[in-house]
């Protein structure tokens, strides 16, 4: 089994039976940003700054949120989550370090040394709307008494 090196990206190389497969960081990442995402409880990754340009500018970036450190056929992964509101953090990020590296080395046939959470803020979204949704419905719940009330005097 060798590793091989670029200067920005690294690869797991390794050897089964006469064949030779390459696995890049890029690939992991990927695998472990969709993995992370796939969690009840995970609002979205977190692509920071440049990512958040990126975006912007229109391009999506399938690793976001995700940086993977590869050391000949272990890896180690930092993921940059956001979670949603209402569910517990520690639960969250226990479920996305399982999920990540379950997916991980069944997929990637890499070993996962850690996966490192950091929980870069919580995602009020769905509450928000929530909210609006029963102040919007306790007002045409109004408006119809209203209705009926105008409509009973009138018969």
């Amino acid at each position: 089994m060798a590793e091989e090196q670029n200067e920005k990206n690294e690869a797991v190389e390794y050897e089964k039976d006469a064949e030779q497969n390459v696995i890049s960081e890029d690939v992991i990442a990927v695998i472990a940003g969709v993995a992370a995402t796939e969690v009840e409880g995970v609002a979205d990754m977190s692509a920071g700054f440049a990512g958040s340009i990126v975006e912007a500018l229109g391009r999506k970036n399938p690793s976001k949120g995700v940086k993977v450190k590869v050391e000949g056929t272990e890896a180690e992964l930092d993921m940059y989550i956001i979670v949603k509101y209402g569910y517990r953090i520690p639960e969250v990020a226990w479920n996305v370090q399982e999920k990540v590296k379950e997916t991980v080395e069944s997929l990637a046939s890499v070993f996962v040394t850690a996966v490192n959470i950091h929980v870069q803020g919580v995602d009020f979204s769905e509450y928000k709307e929530k909210e609006n949704e029963s102040e919007n419905g306790g007002e045409e719940k109004k408006e119809l008494q209203e209705e009926k009330a105008e409509g009973g005097q009138e018969e």
